[in-house]
């Protein structure tokens, strides 16, 4: 099918529901996840640039956009129940990567595979692109579990995605982020939510955690 199932592999990406747990209030995609990661990421880079960063855009864009697409494979069984173990993590990575490499090699026209593979795989390095990704990843699971919160889901499969968010942005040298922590997290705090959680402790445990 070529390229075609490329793009009807997206709308499958419209269908898998994020974090199937059992207590939810709200339905979100993979889709809209991977929509609002790149808001965030450009949003993000904008702020690096303003502090003198040098971002290629064009590698950020193609993170961002692509952070996800191995769900089509896997579909969101791994999210919150992946944070029970690092090596289950890796586990799954290698399997929806091996599958993604496999996709590319049975589908992709052998003109564009090179290319494909490139934006595909999964990148992983100290790049400012990569780290305004994770970062942008991270954002999106604090909206997502603090909307729960709101709608007053006390579940602990959102406060573990919630606090292990914030530990994971409090872990990433950049400046948008020191403005997420600064500014923007402390007004999505002063917002009511009706679960009952001191949704503050929780914020001051996780951000109190020391990152090795």
């Amino acid at each position: 099918m070529g390229i075609l199932s490329y793009f009807q592999n997206l709308t499958k990406l419209e269908k898998i529901v994020r974090h199937p747990v059992q207590i939810k209030f709200e339905e979100y995609s993979v889709a809209a996840h991977s929509w609002k990661v790149i808001q965030y990421a450009k949003v993000y880079a904008d702020i690096e640039e303003q502090h003198g960063a040098v971002i290629d855009w064009k590698k950020l864009y193609q993170l961002a956009s692509r952070h996800d697409y191995g769900e089509i494979f896997v579909n969101e069984f791994k999210t919150p129940k992946m944070f029970v173990s690092s090596e289950l993590q890796s586990m799954v990575e290698k399997v929806e990567q091996a599958m993604i490499y496999n996709f590319v090699e049975e589908q992709i026209p052998a003109t564009y595979r090179s290319i494909f593979h490139q934006q595909l795989m999964e990148v992983k390095d100290n790049s400012i692109e990569c780290q305004i990704v994770l970062a942008a990843d991270g954002t999106d699971h604090v909206f997502e579990a603090f909307a729960e919160f709101q709608r007053g889901n006390e579940s602990e499969e959102y406060v573990t995605m919630y606090q292990n968010a914030l530990i994971t942005l409090k872990g990433i040298r950049l400046h948008c982020l020191d403005h997420f922590l600064q500014v923007i997290l402390p007004d999505l705090l002063h917002q009511p939510i009706a679960a009952n959680l001191d949704i503050q402790h929780l914020t001051d445990e996780a951000l109190a955690l020391h990152i090795v």
